[in-house]
């Protein structure tokens, strides 16, 4: 008999196959862009700080190369959305946790990266560092910087990090998904160290020391303020909001953004309403059984299953996409740019980036149907009157500045 997880699988992977099998011609993703826009958007290296780029892939199969009619992210339409660079998320999910596989998780998903990244290429390379963000754009080559979001070992061990660095991990959460490191607070977690414990700061260091990108998305406030003030090197945020737009634990207070801000740092913006507009993440959350970051069902759920069953049980919450929400709540892109503006009035145009999120579950804008949707963000900032070096600042100068500053 089979368990009603395989049989969800089965069914996705059925639709899925439908879907794809039915899925007509993209229509050109800068076809509702005025010319400026368009040629804004084309010339401008556009680099995002968050993309669930290859959790389908994992778990359902085909390879980043294949257009898809599910989801929000794939390389064609990526490509045509005019991305150069990408953030790609090493997901590991607080799932995986409490039978401690999450570090086991965390080499399968790099091992599954570098061989979709090899299969694709010559479209898509891996940058290590700022000087391989130069030599992938002169092959015209997409690159792609692997970044793990969620635990690569609850304990921090170093030489687990030292091994992932080898391997051609850039970039690491310091704290995990939605849940406490044995290091380090996460944001939507009851605070058990306040912050960093002595050997987080150890693992701070040693991310300084490799070269690796610090990313506190997901942290704790005080975790975010104590590595920001233990990093010789800028710290990112890849995918944020602002709090005093939506009060809630995910987004960023203005006193630590200014502090990220000081010592060199960048937050990427999250594409969804959930963090970027409070009508409809009131009405979403009126609409859910549970809060979105809730993690408290997950030991039980995953008591005694194996790895594999854990996929099993995975599997068909991906890709994660936004809710459906009615028109009359749903944002508009200028209303997410205006949270960006407000970002740009507190600390400047050189600290703001594209954190998009895609397929990691946001809702996206009225209109935005997938990445290839990128230039409507060109357009709204247009139409608020931005500078075309502004603009190219968000689309991916400013990361490119702290991911090359940072990897150094």
């Amino acid at each position: 008999m089979m368990t009603s997880d395989v049989l969800n699988r089965r069914n996705f992977l059925k639709r899925a196959a439908l879907a794809a099998a039915s899925a007509t011609l993209p229509v050109p993703a800068l076809g509702a862009t005025s010319a400026r826009a368009a040629a804004l958007h084309r010339s401008a290296y556009v680099f995002d700080g968050h993309v669930h780029a290859l959790d389908r892939e994992f778990y359902h199969g085909g390879n980043i190369t294949d257009r898809v009619a599910i989801g929000q992210w794939d390389l064609p339409r990526a490509k045509e959305g005019g991305i150069d660079a990408f953030f790609l998320s090493v997901y590991v999910p607080e799932e995986y946790y409490p039978g401690r596989y999450e570090t086991k998780q965390a080499l399968r998903r790099i091992d599954h990266a570098l061989d979709q990244v090899h299969k694709a290429n010559p479209q898509l390379g891996l940058a290590l560092n700022g000087r391989d963000l130069v030599r992938l754009q002169q092959e015209n080559k997409v690159a792609a910087v692997l970044d793990i979001e969620g635990s690569y070992d609850l304990d921090g061990d170093l030489g687990v990090l030292r091994s992932l660095h080898q391997l051609g991990l850039r970039s690491a959460q310091v704290s995990a998904h939605n849940w406490n490191q044995h290091y380090a607070d996460a944001c939507c977690s009851a605070a058990q160290w306040k912050g960093l414990t002595p050997h987080g700061r150890d693992v701070v260091r040693e991310m300084n020391r490799l070269g690796m990108v610090i990313n506190v998305s997901h942290s704790a406030d005080s975790t975010m303020a104590q590595v920001i003030d233990a990093s010789e090197r800028p710290v990112i945020a890849t995918h944020q909001g602002l709090r005093q737009v939506n009060d809630i634990p995910r987004n960023i207070p203005d006193d630590l953004l200014k502090k990220l801000v000081d010592r060199g740092g960048v937050i990427g913006f999250q594409i969804g309403s959930e963090f970027a507009y409070p009508r409809e993440y009131t009405w979403l959350t009126a609409h859910r059984k549970k809060t979105f970051w809730d993690t408290t069902s997950i030991p039980e759920r995953t008591k005694g299953k194996t790895i594999y069953e854990i996929d099993e049980l995975m599997g068909p919450t991906f890709p994660m996409l936004g809710a459906d929400v009615p028109d009359e709540v749903a944002m508009h892109i200028d209303d997410w740019v205006g949270v960006v503006d407000r970002a740009i009035q507190l600390v400047g145009e050189d600290a703001v980036a594209l954190g998009s999120d895609f397929d990691g579950g946001p809702t996206l804008a009225r209109g935005m149907r997938d990445v290839r949707d990128l230039p409507m963000i060109t357009e709204a900032m247009l139409r608020r009157g931005y500078t075309e070096t502004r603009i190219r600042k968000f689309l991916g100068g400013n990361l490119r500045r702290a991911f090359t500053q940072a990897t150094a």
